[in-house]
């Protein structure tokens, strides 16, 4: 049976993963990133960060795990 698809419905369930460097972060969050350069933010359509991690790899399994379909930001 096909059944419509629902654009506004499926951009719910996407997120983006970008790089954000360590340095540009508030003090408290620097010091709990350990020897990081680097971390990975996780970002609802509406640009709501739902996580943050120190691996991209990671980024896009949590978001994959949560249903969310993951969309890498350059």
């Amino acid at each position: 049976m096909h059944t419509p698809f629902d654009f506004h419905e499926a951009g719910e369930r996407i997120v983006y993963v970008k790089t954000i460097e360590v340095a540009d972060l508030p003090e408290e969050l620097r010091a709990g990133a350990g020897d990081q350069k680097q971390l990975y933010a996780v970002h609802n359509a509406a640009g709501e960060q739902l996580a943050l991690v120190a691996d991209r790899r990671l980024a896009f399994v949590l978001a994959r795990q949560h249903d969310f379909d993951p969309v890498p930001v350059h």
